[in-house]
């Protein structure tokens, strides 16, 4: 299944087909199917979790397991055999150096920061749509709390692999992170189609999301980083509605567009508060940048 190296010697005619395409196509099908496969399930499960039993959170169960052996196999245990060194690169779920976990995190959580404070200029900017939820009001606060949990788990590792590890990686690799990123972080938000209030007007913001969890996955060779901040920042933005009120790329209520109000204080401080996370955001990814090419340059010398 790598897109670059799995099938040196093609063995069938599917395989001589498929590694006719070109690397972008292979990429998007094939993580495409992932992120289907990854996720479709637990839709499928907690929907009839909230029809049946709503008070037992049993849904939680059946997808712990169905997730872990999609982990297993994207990361290349399993049958086939065959394959399964190229699950494993595909995947990147490579460790990363302890001194390189904070400085990928501390990037990424600006990244995020500086997201939400662009997400509240383009509020007073244009008029984003409401996200529509569940009444949980009908369901038991246990219930609702972990599948809230299990949901954000889910999108965190199922969309990271498929996404930043099996999708951007071969793009990444034949045409560079800036064509990679742009391609997936595309891919990531016509995904986000399926929801109903998601359209053309929320393109940027995961476009920008992917940015902040692709350019952690290109730096650091490693989808790890991302699947944290992935997975929390689903668990708080599914909680934002809410609590807030807000909808997850809103960050704060609806507010009235700066051609009917006038540019305020407001929103004046949300742009110069952008400016400032994005520029924080910038430093740190270098920072990154240079931590990671020194480890690259020391491992490199080291083998030498």
């Amino acid at each position: 299944m790598d897109y670059d190296v799995a099938i040196a010697q093609p063995a069938s005619v599917f395989a001589r087909l498929w590694m006719s395409f070109p690397v972008v196509v292979r990429a998007v099908l094939g993580g495409s199917l992932l992120a289907a496969m990854g996720t479709l399930p637990w839709s499928l499960i907690v929907s009839a979790n909230f029809k049946c039993w709503s008070a037992v959170p049993w849904a939680i169960v059946p997808t712990a397991l169905y997730l872990y052996v999609f982990w297993m196999f994207a990361c290349g245990r399993g049958w086939p055999r065959s394959t399964a060194n190229a699950r494993r690169r595909l995947c990147r779920a490579n460790p990363l150096p302890e001194d390189a976990w904070p400085l990928a995190l501390v990037a990424g959580v600006l990244g995020l920061t500086a997201v939400i404070f662009l997400q509240r200029v383009m509020a007073r900017l244009v008029v984003l749509p409401q996200q529509q939820h569940t009444d949980v009001s009908r369901y038991p606060f246990v219930s609702v709390l972990l599948w809230v949990l299990m949901s954000a788990v889910v999108a965190g590792v199922a969309e990271e692999i498929s996404f930043r590890g099996y999708m951007q990686g071969p793009i990444e690799r034949r045409h560079g992170p800036v064509i990679a990123i742009l391609i997936t972080g595309s891919l990531f938000g016509f995904a986000h189609f399926t929801h109903p209030e998601v359209g053309l007007i929320l393109m940027p913001y995961y476009l920008a999301v992917a940015a902040v969890y692709g350019a952690l996955a290109y730096l650091t060779n490693s989808i790890l980083p991302s699947m944290v901040l992935h997975g929390s920042g689903n668990m708080l933005g599914s909680l934002a509605p809410f609590g807030s009120g807000a909808s997850e790329w809103q960050a704060t209520g609806p507010g009235p567009l700066i051609w009917q109000s006038g540019a305020d204080a407001s929103f004046w401080i949300s742009v110069l508060a952008f400016l400032i996370a994005g520029c924080a955001a910038i430093v740190a990814y270098a920072a990154l940048a240079r931590a990671t090419r020194e480890q690259r340059l020391s491992k490199a010398i080291g083998c030498y």
